[in-house]
């Protein structure tokens, strides 16, 4: 049986080729497996992850486009405006990524006046990151973006589920080797429960 495929690359999705296989419906219902294959695999929960993830990273991608941004600009500005005075070295850890991806990205988010970088008071080797009013405003739209389809997402569950939405998104966190901002999200969550 010959499988014709087709690949289609879409430039919308930034920092990520985006690959699609188009093949026939029949085909690719063949290729699926049936209903209860794969032992225990959660499909349902994998795939509504994966296009959960699209949408809610590509209204945002759409906005950075026109900066000439990416997703990698996107979570430095996010991390930066959340938290004044990340050190460099912190977000490192948090984005888990090398010092030459960091470094591609937050030179240009400095040169374009989107970040300000000052060294720390204590100790003259640490470099501090604050988001300028600038940046601020960048992320507060790109917020405001995603906080609109999680409010359109949540205002179709009852009123206690967005609390069962957080708990089964901080159960999905590797907690293994936790870096400092993960830290105070979960020391914020227990102040929450006392």
């Amino acid at each position: 049986m010959r499988v014709d495929r087709f690949v289609t690359l879409n430039p919308r999705y930034v920092n990520m080729p985006d690959i699609n296989f188009a093949t026939s419906s029949q085909d690719a219902a063949a290729s699926r497996p049936a209903a209860g294959d794969g032992g225990n695999l959660r499909w349902d929960i994998i795939e509504l992850l994966f296009f959960a993830y699209r949408d809610f990273v590509g209204d945002p991608d759409q906005e950075l486009e026109a900066f000439g941004f990416g997703r990698a600009h996107h979570r430095v500005m996010h991390f930066v405006y959340r938290y004044p005075g990340l050190k460099v070295a912190d977000l490192l850890d948090v984005l888990r990524i090398t010092k030459q991806s960091l470094g591609r990205v937050l030179k240009q988010l400095l040169d374009e006046g989107y970040i300000v970088q000052k060294t720390g008071d204590n100790d003259r080797r640490q470099r501090l990151l604050y988001a300028t009013p600038k940046g601020e405003a960048l992320v507060q739209k790109l917020a405001g973006l995603q906080t609109t389809r999680i409010t359109k997402a949540l205002a179709e569950m009852a009123p206690g589920d967005a609390e069962t939405v957080k708990r089964f998104l901080r159960a999905m966190i590797d907690r293994d080797d936790p870096d400092k901002v993960l830290e105070t999200i979960f020391a914020s969550v227990n102040e929450d429960k006392e």
